[in-house]
């Protein structure tokens, strides 16, 4: 049940501060708290819940605590703690004073991730920047308009792909089909326990020593590894012909974890005995995780790390250099055929299409060059094919498409080092996607908190010239 709350924005003198307790209005949360629009986004939070049961937490309480999670990195009981200790942080959440106790318990962070899914996200996003959006510049060259078809495209998109690394550990094929061993030895373990069966011969010592024989050993030569995972895979299938043994003969049936499951380890030996008939070393849809399968390998090609583990997302700048998620897969995709979509995205928000697109290399085919071209959008890079003879290129106006793009790839960085994208720690994939699109939200806050302190600086500033010439 969730009950809309009318005085969802208190002001900061309605906030009931304890005695001998004296408040700065000029704190980053206090601000913050101002950018965002709280009373826009309850109706569409409300339809989460049911008309009758006990009543839940406000949106602000679930949005603020999240983007306090996300924006000093804290986990889940450490960011209760903090909010129960920091009056500026209980203003945040919507609380209409400082109290002693915690404001709710630490498992309500993941039902928060879970109800303000991926899209929601989004919009919770687009809502905010569309409530602060800065006034159009009139200096800037980039926002000319004329009476030409070709002068009406104004503004520059800037984008760009990554990946969101999850928090797991490196995976190897022998780590893997153990894992796969012992949660089947564990199903097995429930049904003899639930229905009196006697427990098959699993060999489950064999197994686990001739494991830790591999993990151990420093330098692993190519054919005894070979013989290795041989004798794990053997392990694996004997465990799965009992379980189906028991699920047909017996007609027992696996509790639904217990089906996720053995479903994973189904896979995980079919793809890792594949590896091992055609001696390769990649599958399709390979899994890397036991107990967060839909994580994908991506191959970025990168000296640091040439593959990483988590999710691929696609992020745009645009010309006030705000972030938005275009896309989150958890699959590899060609980042080339998304740029069409986000130039779409683009028109829909600002009723124009851009004047140039700031991208890398791999977004420039032909039916993205020939769709910008027929837009009259100046997509940066060079063209495609052996250089022609006699063509001049204006090396000053390459230069600063490849300065401005940095900025996305500087957004990158932020939300990795700052917004807690390097490292996701959720053990579910919705709430993997919800915080990935949480951290573009924080890194956009803290751009706009700057705008506001440096628009208040320059008002105090010319305030104090004003008074002293008088």
């Amino acid at each position: 049940m969730y009950k809309i709350n009318s005085i969802t924005q208190i002001s900061f003198e309605d906030f009931d501060q304890p005695m001998g307790l004296t408040m700065n209005p000029n704190n980053r949360w206090i601000i913050k708290s101002s950018l965002i629009p709280w009373k826009e986004f309850e109706h569409d939070y409300a339809k989460h819940f049911k008309e009758k049961g006990n009543v839940a937490k406000s949106l602000r309480t679930a949005l603020g605590a999240l983007i306090i999670q996300q924006t000093l990195g804290y986990s889940d009981e450490e960011t209760v703690l903090q909010i129960q200790e920091n009056p500026y942080l209980q203003y945040f959440i919507g609380l209409p004073g400082y109290q002693d106790a915690k404001p709710f318990d630490a498992s309500s962070m993941v039902h928060f991730r879970k109800r303000l899914s991926e899209k929601t996200m989004q919009e919770i996003n687009e809502k905010i920047l569309k409530c602060n959006e800065p006034l159009p510049s009139t200096n800037s060259k980039d926002e000319e308009k004329d009476n030409d078809e070709e002068d009406r495209n104004s503004g520059t998109l800037i984008l760009d792909a990554t990946c969101a690394p999850q928090y797991i550990k490196y995976p190897t094929d022998i780590d893997l089909l153990n894992d796969a061993r012992e949660h089947s030895e564990k199903i097995i373990d429930k049904i003899c326990e639930l229905n009196h069966f006697k427990k098959p011969r699993m060999y489950r010592r064999n197994a686990r020593r001739d494991y830790l024989r591999v993990v151990r050993r420093k330098k692993k030569p190519q054919k005894w590894l070979y013989k290795q995972i041989r004798k794990q895979l053997n392990y694996v299938f004997r465990d799965i012909k009992y379980i189906d043994k028991f699920v047909k003969n017996a007609t027992i049936e696996l509790s639904e974890r217990h089906k996720v499951w053995f479903e994973t380890i189904k896979t995980i030996y079919d793809q890792q005995n594949y590896m091992y008939q055609n001696k390769v070393h990649s599958v399709e849809n390979r899994i890397v995780s036991f107990s967060q399968p839909w994580i994908r390998p991506i191959v970025r090609g990168k000296v640091k790390s040439p593959t990483e583990f988590g999710a691929k997302l696609d992020m745009s700048i645009d010309s006030y250099g705000f972030a938005r998620i275009e896309k989150i897969s958890f699959d590899a995709y060609n980042e080339s055929g998304l740029l069409i979509d986000a130039i779409k995205n683009f028109k829909n928000r600002t009723g124009y299409y851009p004047k140039r697109v700031l991208v890398d290399k791999i977004y420039r085919n032909r039916d993205n060059i020939n769709y910008c071209k027929k837009l009259h959008i100046r997509i940066s890079g060079p063209a495609l094919g052996r250089p022609k003879k006699g063509l001049i290129v204006d090396k000053k106006l390459e230069y600063q498409d490849k300065s401005d793009r940095i900025e996305v790839e500087r957004g990158f960085s932020i939300m990795k080092r700052k917004f807690s994208l390097k490292d996701i720690r959720t053990k579910l994939a919705e709430t993997t996607l919800s915080v990935i699109s949480l951290s573009a939200i924080a890194m956009n806050l803290s751009k706009l908190m700057k705008n506001f302190l440096c628009l208040f600086f320059i008002f105090v500033k010319n305030n104090e010239l004003f008074t002293k010439k008088q």
